[in-house]
This record gives structure tokens, sequence and C-alpha cells, in this order.
């Protein structure tokens, strides 16, 4: 729900603790978004604040801020396993969503690395009717390269459930580390400047409208109507471009942990069917801990 909430969310990547759940991902979500992989034996603890949900650039008709909390435990090998609850605020559950996974870290060179993961999300029968409640599998497979100037990123995202999806995500970062020293010798701030490009299918916005649809605000609604009018059918199976976001991460780091506030520009394009997104700027907060072993 979360990041997808992703995927990402759900996704997939704990770039600062070796690998993280994702998806979904887009959002970017649970750990902070620091830039550094390490091949270590660790385990990461981490609470994260959301202003909304968002998966693969779309959101649901009304905004969902959220509390998450996620574990990573990571081998020396490059397998890891991870899981994560969420509480979207404004419902009754404590836990909304439980997401649990694993997958593995490959390290090609210095500078190419990649994971693939495998993550279930779990949804409570009292759960709010966010929009990534349709998949409740996630298949994810990123590489990543670093340049030195540019960080670049491809990922692909394979979600099957009561709706299948598959998506591309493409991202270009720069990791700044100023070394400004603010009250020992140990801490610093460091930013990571970004922007993202996710492509795809889009079976999941027809799933959530037709389980949905009297929480939509359809764009031919007619006022006085007692019922919402019949839901049009959209080639949403059909690839596409479906957002283009901007983000701004600024973390505070210690050597075994993080605080980062981070704020992301998301303009959703080729918006068919029910939902009526628009640009929205998003706002995290997150703070992880780092053992290692």
């Amino acid at each position: 729900m979360k990041n997808y909430i992703i995927i990402s969310l759900l996704l997939v990547i704990c770039n600062a603790a070796t690998a993280t759940p994702g998806t979904h991902r887009d959002t970017n979500r649970t750990v902070a978004d620091t830039d550094s992989v390490v091949r270590k034996q660790s385990v990461s603890l981490g609470v994260n604040y959301g202003s909304d949900i968002q998966f693969f650039g779309r959101t649901g008709p009304v905004k969902y801020p959220y509390m998450s909390a996620d574990a990573i435990y990571n081998f020396k090998s490059g397998f890891f396993i991870y899981g994560s609850v969420v509480q979207v605020f404004g419902y009754t559950p404590v836990i909304d969503e439980v997401d649990a996974g694993a997958g593995y870290l490959f390290k090609y060179t210095k500078n190419f690395t990649g994971t693939f993961s495998y993550t279930h999300f779990f949804f409570t029968d009292q759960a709010p009717p966010v929009i990534v409640s349709a998949s409740s599998n996630d298949i994810n497979f990123k590489n990543s390269y670093d340049w030195g100037v540019l960080k670049t990123a491809g990922t692909f995202d394979y979600l099957f459930g009561d709706a299948n999806d598959y998506f591309l995500t493409f991202s270009i970062s720069k990791y700044i580390e100023p070394g400004w020293k603010l009250f020992g010798d140990q801490d610093y701030l460091s930013f990571n400047p970004g922007a993202n490009l996710i492509m795809g299918t889009q079976n999941f916005v027809g799933r959530y409208a037709a389980e949905h649809s009297s929480e939509l605000f359809y764009q031919d609604y007619i006022p006085g109507l007692d019922a919402p009018p019949p839901f049009r059918d959209f080639d949403n199976g059909r690839f596409n471009i479906l957002n283009y976001s901007f983000k701004l991460p600024i973390a505070y780091n210690m050597p075994h942990y993080t605080f980062e506030a981070s704020w992301k520009y998301s303009l959703p394009v080729n918006v068919d069917g029910a939902l009526r997104n628009h640009r929205e700027v998003f706002f995290n907060l997150t703070f992880y801990y780092l053992f290692f072993k």
C-alpha cells in the first residue's frame, strides 16, 4: 500500500543496508534514500511516515497518509529477507498491511550492482481502499550503475494478483556529501536529488474502479445521481508512460543510523480510467538503524 507505497514499497532496494522491500517501491517507501551499497551481515530497522500512498505513479481518490515499520536482514552471501507493517491514518485496524519477501544482491563490478526479489502483500479485511490493493505479489529486478558523476538505474516489476501488470522504471540520481559536520566528527549531511520515469500497464486501475466505484470521482459524474454512472472501459493493458517524478532527499547520517526528509514532485500522464490523478508533492520522513555483525 505504501510505496507502493513501491513498490517502491514495495520498492526493492535498501541502498544503505544492501536491500529492502520496495514497490512499490516507487515512492518510495521504507528506508532512507542513501547511496552506499555494502555486502555485510547486518540487520536494519526503520520507521517511515508518508503523506500519501502512490502506486507506480497513481494515487487513490483521497489522500492516505501512513506510517510503516520495516526490518531487513542481510546475509554476507548476498541474500536478504525483509518484512514490513503499514498503518494508514484514520482507519480502525492497527495494521492494514503486512509485506514479506526475500531476494539476492548481485555485485557484478565495483560500480555495477543489481537485486532480484519477490514480495507478497497481505491486506487485512478492514484495510482502507488504497490503490495498490489490486495486486498482492511483486517480482522485482533492478540494476544500477554508478558513473561517478551520476548514478543510473533500471527496474522491472511484474505484479500479479487480482490484476496483472508490468512496469519499467528508469532513474537518475546524484549523491552529494558536502562533508559538513554538525555536532561531531562522525555525523554528516547528504543529498541525493534524482528523477524517475515510470512506464507500464495499468490494469490495476480498472480492477480498483470495479471494486471501489462508489468512492471514485468519475470525470463524467452527473450531480444528483443516486449512484455513480457506469464505468467506461479503457485500454489499461496498453504499455505506456505513466509518471515523471523529481525527488530531493536530505539525510542526517551517523555511523549506524540515518534520519531523512524527502520531497517528491510527481507528474502523472496518460491517466486512463476512473482515477482523477493530478500533480502532487509527496513528503516522507524516515529513520532507520543499522546493526552490523
